[in-house]
């Protein structure tokens, strides 16, 4: 979603840059996202004001702000702060930058993890079974 101009580096989305992204409102910058999104900060609107406003107090107390809306689409007044999402079974700290906008809270704290097979245990096979325990 968001490009990067190589001649000057400055973070663009849908050709705007960041300062003045955070000068539109919520519902101007929800025309800039793609039809799914755009539904969901209209429709939610007030959630995504009072999450924004929520954010700001506790970062003005250098706390982590935790949150299991998972599905919250990430806006321009985010831009910096640092969220704990809810993966299931604890809070993934989720630093937002630039690139994010546009995607949902969700998408950047995995729920779930990689499998770690180990060594069979004793019984695991026809062979292992004849084995004692010791």
């Amino acid at each position: 979603m968001a490009t990067i101009n190589v001649s000057s580096k400055v973070k663009l989305f849908r050709g705007k840059e960041l300062e003045d992204l955070k000068k539109l409102d919520t519902r101007e910058f929800a025309k800039l996202l793609t039809s799914r999104e755009r539904r969901s900060v209209l429709r939610n609107f007030n959630v995504v004001e009072n999450f924004v406003k929520r954010a700001r107090e506790k970062i003005s107390k250098k706390k982590m702000i935790k949150t299991h809306d998972r599905e919250l689409v990430i806006v321009p007044a985010m831009v910096g702060m640092r969220i704990g999402v809810h993966n299931g079974k604890d809070f993934f700290p989720v630093i937002i930058v630039v690139e994010m906008l546009g995607h949902r809270l969700g998408e950047f704290a995995v729920t779930r993890k990689s499998v770690k097979h180990g060594a069979a245990g004793v019984g695991a096979t026809k062979s292992s079974a004849s084995l004692s325990v010791k």
